[in-house]
C-alpha cells in the first residue's frame, strides 16, 4: 500500500484498486492528505468498508450503514437519524473498531448520556435517551444481520434511563373545539385548515400536501397519498408516513361545503396545486392565538388528531374502524387510546345474564313438553 507525495502542493495522495460488491475492479484516487500516515490510513479504511470487515472503525461503519439504508428511508427520517448519530453517538465510539465494542463500552456511553446537562442545566429526557439508544442498537443490528457481527452489545447492556415518562394525552372536546374555531374565524385559511384537522384526524403534513384534485365532493371523499415536510428550510412533498397512511377518508357533508367554499376563495387555483399554502409555524401561531381568545386549554396541533380519535371512540366505533380512518399502521397503535374506550363490563354482564336466562327458559320449556309427551297429556287437558 504505497502513498505518493504531491510535491507541488506539499501533500500526499493514494491511488489503488479495489473490488466492488459485484466483483468489478475499480481504481480509487484520493489527494490532499497532510501526512503519509493519513493517506495510508484512508486507503486501509476504504478497503475495509468495501470488503465489509468489522475491523473497521465505528465511524467508517456508520458511513457504510447510511449507504445501505438511505435508499429505503424517507428524507426526514434519514436526516433525523444522521443528526442523532453524528451528535450523540459517533463522537464517543468513532475511534473504536466495530468488533471490539463491548457491552461495558455501551454502559459507559449510557452513563455519560444520562449525566449530560446542557447550558441551561437540563439533562436529556428519558424519551430522548431511549431514542439515542434505539439508533445505536439499529447500527449494531445492521452489523449482525448483514456483516456477521456475533452479537449486538447494546442488547446485552440493557435499557437506558428507565421507563419513558408517560405524558397525559391532551384533547379538546367538541365544545372546546367549537369555541376555538369561532375565535379564529377571522382568519379563513386557519379556520378551514383546523376544520379539516379536527373533523378528519389527518396529520399536519398530510393536510399541507392536499391539492384540489384530492377531493371528490360527489362521493364526499378526500385522498391521502402524500405528506409535506420541511427539512432544513426546504419543502419536500413525500409519500405518507406509512403504507397504511395511503387511504381515502370520507368527510361529512358540512365539511365538503366548507372546503368547496374555501377553494372558491382561491381564485385561479389549479387542480394540482396545494390548497393550504402556508407554513406549519403559521398554524402554530394561530393555535396559540385562538386558544387564548377562546379561553380553552392550549394543546398541540397533533392533539387535534387525538381529539378526533377520542370523538370516534365516544361515538362507539371500533379500534379497527378507527385505525383504517386515521391511517394507523396496525391496531396496536390505536390501542394506545385504550383507556378512552368505554368500560362496558356491566353491559357485558347484563347481556351474559340475559343469554343465560333465555337458555334456561328454553330448556325448561323443552323439558316440560317432553314430560307431557311421555304422559300423553295434550295441551287442551292442561287448560
Amino acid at each position: 500500500m504505497p502513498a505518493y507525495r504531491d510535491k507541488e502542493r506539499n501533500t500526499w495522495f493514494v491511488a489503488f484498486y479495489y473490488k466492488t460488491w459485484n466483483g468489478e475492479h475499480k481504481q480509487k484516487r484520493k489527494r490532499g492528505f497532510k501526512t503519509k500516515r493519513d493517506a495510508l490510513d484512508y486507503e486501509l479504511r476504504f478497503k475495509q468498508t468495501r470488503e465489509g470487515t468489522l475491523d473497521m472503525k465505528f465511524e467508517d461503519f456508520v458511513e457504510m450503514y447510511f449507504d445501505d439504508i438511505s435508499p429505503k428511508l424517507k428524507l426526514n427520517t434519514l436526516m433525523t437519524k444522521k443528526t442523532v448519530i453524528s451528535k450523540k453517538i459517533t463522537p464517543y465510539f468513532k475511534g473504536k473498531p466495530m468488533n471490539e465494542i463491548k457491552a461495558c463500552d455501551i454502559v459507559k456511553w449510557q452513563n455519560e448520556m444520562m449525566e449530560f446537562v446542557n447550558e441551561k442545566g437540563k439533562p436529556y429526557s428519558k424519551k430522548s435517551l431511549q431514542g439515542m439508544q434505539s439508533q445505536l442498537s439499529a447500527i449494531f443490528n445492521h452489523a449482525v444481520r448483514l456483516y456477521e457481527l456475533d452479537k449486538n452489545p447494546v442488547r446485552i447492556a440493557g435499557p437506558i434511563g428507565g421507563e419513558s415518562e408517560v405524558k397525559e394525552m391532551q384533547i379538546w372536546t367538541t365544545e372546546e373545539y367549537k369555541k376555538f374555531s369561532e375565535a379564529i374565524s377571522d382568519k379563513p385559511q386557519a379556520f378551514y385548515a383546523f376544520e379539516v384537522l379536527y373533523w378528519t384526524g389527518i396529520r399536519l403534513g398530510e393536510l399541507l400536501a392536499l391539492t384540489v384534485s384530492d377531493f371528490d365532493f360527489k362521493k364526499q371523499t378526500m385522498r391521502i397519498d402524500k405528506s409535506l415536510q420541511n427539512i432544513k428550510g426546504k419543502v419536500y412533498v413525500t409519500t405518507p408516513k406509512t403504507v397504511m397512511s395511503n387511504r381515502t377518508v370520507k368527510i361529512p357533508e358540512f365539511l365538503c361545503h366548507e372546503i368547496q367554499e374555501y377553494i372558491e376563495m382561491m381564485y385561479g387555483i389549479r387542480k394540482g396545486e396545494r390548497i393550504f399554502q402556508f407554513t406549519k409555524s403559521y398554524l402554530h401561531h394561530q393555535m396559540i392565538r385562538g386558544s387564548k381568545l377562546a379561553g380553552v386549554k392550549r394543546i398541540r396541533i397533533h392533539d387535534l388528531r387525538h381529539s378526533h380519535i377520542s370523538l370516534l371512540i365516544e361515538m362507539g366505533f371500533t379500534p379497527v374502524d378507527i385505525a383504517k380512518r386515521v391511517g394507523h399502521e396496525n391496531i396496536n397503535i390505536t390501542m394506545h387510546y385504550a383507556h378512552m374506550f368505554p368500560q362496558k363490563q356491566d353491559e357485558m354482564i347484563d347481556k351474559l345474564e340475559d343469554k343465560n336466562n333465555l337458555l334456561e327458559e328454553e330448556i325448561s320449556w323443552t323439558d316440560t313438553k317432553k314430560k307431557k309427551d311421555l304422559m300423553g297429556i295434550t295441551e287442551s287437558e292442561t287448560e
